[in-house]
């Protein structure tokens, strides 16, 4: 019997376990959709300000001019682009093309650079 259990394999742990590319993709479009969320409470938050007043509006643009705020618009104009670009690759799935192993890790590659380069792009737009 302990023969036995030394041959059989063991299950992978997540620290063993590599999740495919096109998995930590999926996962990662997750988070930006929280992200996107969060940020969309913050912009419903900074048109409360504007509405509020002038005293109000001036805190709101100190906060967003502080370094935190400019990374958590960097984040969600990132987390925007990023979900948009994985947006763009399930509308070809849905049109039944790129669902080949090295499509599909390589769309993961070109969604992960067009939204790098559209949220540089849209920085130096702004």
């Amino acid at each position: 019997m302990d023969q036995q259990k030394k041959i059989r394999p063991l299950s992978p742990h997540l620290q063993v376990y590599k999740l495919p590319l096109n998995a930590v993709a999926s996962i990662v479009h997750r988070i930006t959709g929280v992200i996107l969320s969060v940020g969309l409470l913050l912009f419903v938050g900074s048109l409360l300000a504007i509405s509020v007043g002038e005293d109000v509006y001036i805190t709101m643009q100190n906060l967003m001019n502080h370094a935190l705020g400019i990374v958590i618009l960097w984040l969600f104009i990132y987390a925007l682009f990023f979900h948009l670009c994985h947006g763009v690759r399930h509308l070809i799935w849905d049109a039944g093309n790129g669902f080949e192993r090295e499509h599909m890790d390589r769309n993961v590659y070109i969604e992960l650079i067009a939204s790098v380069i559209l949220t540089v792009a849209g920085f130096f737009l702004l």
